[in-house]
C-alpha cells in the first residue's frame, strides 16, 4: 500500500492510526461475510453516503435497507475482497482511502475483471472510530 502522510509526533502513532484506518474495508468484509445489514451500515456516519453505479443511499438507516435487500436479492451467497492500495490524509480526522477490490459470487475466489473496482472512502473520526462519512467505487476497468 501506499500512502501519503503528514509528520507525527511519533511513528507509533502514525502507524497505529493507518493500521485502524486500513482495518475499516476488513470491517466492511466481515459484515458482508456475514451479511449483516445493520453492521454495514454502522461503518458508516449517521448522515453517511454510499454511492456505487447507478446507486446513491444517504444515512444509515438508507444503506441498512439497501443493504438488507442486497443480501436478500443479488448479493445473497456473495462476499466482497479489498485492499488498500493508498490513504491521504485531508485535515485533523479525516482522511482519503483508496481501495481495489470487489464481489465475489458464490463459488469465485478471484475477481473478474468485469467485477473488479476501485473505492474512494472518506473517513472521519468520530469519539476515536474511524466511520466513512462517503463510500463511492466505480468499476476498475471500464468497457471499451
Amino acid at each position: 500500500m501506499t500512502t501519503s502522510t503528514s509528520p507525527a509526533s511519533t511513528t507509533g502513532t502514525l502507524d497505529a492510526e493507518q493500521a485502524a484506518i486500513a482495518a475499516v474495508p476488513q470491517r466492511m468484509v466481515a459484515a458482508w461475510a456475514a451479511h449483516d445489514a445493520d453492521a454495514f451500515a454502522e461503518l458508516f456516519t449517521e448522515d453517511g453516503t454510499m454511492i456505487l453505479p447507478g446507486v446513491y443511499q444517504k444515512g444509515r438507516d438508507e444503506i441498512r435497507r439497501f443493504m438488507a435487500a442486497g443480501y436478500a436479492g443479488h448479493y445473497n451467497g456473495t462476499t466482497v475482497t479489498g485492499r488498500p492500495i493508498d490513504i491521504k490524509p485531508l485535515g485533523a480526522g479525516a482522511v482519503a482511502l483508496l481501495t481495489e477490490g470487489g464481489v465475489l459470487a458464490t463459488g469465485e475466489t478471484e475477481l473478474s475483471t468485469a467485477a473488479a473496482i476501485r473505492a474512494s472512502w472518506i473517513l472521519v473520526k468520530r469519539d476515536g472510530q474511524w466511520l466513512l462519512a462517503v463510500y463511492q467505487n466505480c468499476p476498475r476497468d471500464p468497457a471499451a
